[in-house]
């Protein structure tokens, strides 16, 4: 498995990166399964998807998880972490095999728009906040994609209570960042 593409993108992280990455993703799951039914008691009598606006909290784990650690790649991992623990669970948000879509897909947007961020420069908030938007964006549009099929208008709606939701779950991702940095020295 080495010589593989999946062994080659393993071998970028250190034994403690893919601890810490596993951590997250398991909080994340485990904060969704609070946060989730909160969020709905707001969203479901306005006819919009919970996750669109609970999404910035959803996704400031994955934030976390390439803010922290640094390296390119950490978001993917955290989210395909996150869809195969609810795979393997069944809890809350499964949806079988478009589950790996549906959290993946997030994963992935976090880490194209965060290309460029290198931990040690400046403007860490500002590639946070553009990949908590990007990763609820996705989420959001994914979601609706495979199982609301909602109307323009209402989907335009989503997108951007998705985008201001993300936008803030990143901002708060990049200060826990520079927190756990400070505390652990990294």
């Amino acid at each position: 498995m080495p010589g593989s593409a999946w062994g080659r993108f393993i071998s970028r992280f250190g034994v403690y990166d893919l601890v810490v990455i596993g951590l997250i993703a398991a909080l994340g799951i485990a904060a969704k399964n609070v946060v989730g039914p909160l969020a709905h008691l707001v969203t479901v009598p306005l006819g919009i998807p919970g996750g669109a606006l609970a999404g910035g909290f959803y996704m400031l784990w994955l934030v976390l998880a390439r803010a922290y650690t640094g390296k390119i790649g950490s978001s993917s991992l955290a989210a395909l972490i996150q869809a195969v623990i609810v795979l393997a669970t069944g809890s809350f948000g499964s949806h079988g095999a478009l589950t790996l879509a549906t959290y993946t897909l997030p994963g992935l947007a976090c880490d194209v728009a965060m290309l460029f961020y290198r931990k040690d420069r400046e403007g860490k908030l500002l590639w946070c906040t553009l990949g908590g938007m990007a990763a609820n964006m996705t989420g959001s549009v994914a979601s609706n994609v495979a199982f609301f099929r909602l109307p323009a208008l209402a989907l335009a709606l989503m997108a951007t209570t998705a985008a201001f939701s993300g936008a803030a779950g990143g901002a708060f991702a990049s200060g826990v960042a520079d927190k756990l940095g400070k505390l652990t020295g990294r």
